[in-house]
């Protein structure tokens, strides 16, 4: 089993910025793909970005150019930096870790974008 904890969630003005962090409880980077992904009320659940054990990286066409997923081995931690942030981007963001046998998931993290 692997516990994802996010924090960093919040409200903030549009065009503002926020990191949100994912903690795993074991090392797991190398061997599952990371993920974050949103929610929004009364939307379906879609990725925003992940990132493979090898380090390769693919966004959502709506999150391009302003989020950035990372990782740091050493403290097991997953980051998802947002800059410009839209009202559109109001969602509960999901901390996701994901191989061909095992899926895991965190509890959730909101974000409002409103001025």
């Amino acid at each position: 089993q692997v516990q994802l904890v996010e924090s960093g969630g919040g409200l903030v003005q549009p065009g503002g910025s926020l990191r949100l962090s994912c903690a795993a409880s074991r090392s797991i980077f190398s061997t599952h793909t990371m993920g974050w992904y949103r929610q929004a009320p009364g939307k379906g659940r879609e990725s925003v970005a992940t990132i493979t054990g090898g380090g390769s990286t693919n966004y959502a066409k709506s999150v391009k150019g302003r989020f950035t997923i990372s990782r740091d081995v050493a403290k097991n931690t997953v980051y998802l930096q947002m800059n410009g942030l839209k009202p559109e981007d109001t969602a509960i963001y999901y901390c996701r870790a994901v191989r061909f046998d095992q899926d895991f998931w965190g509890q959730g993290t909101q974000v409002t974008v409103s001025s």
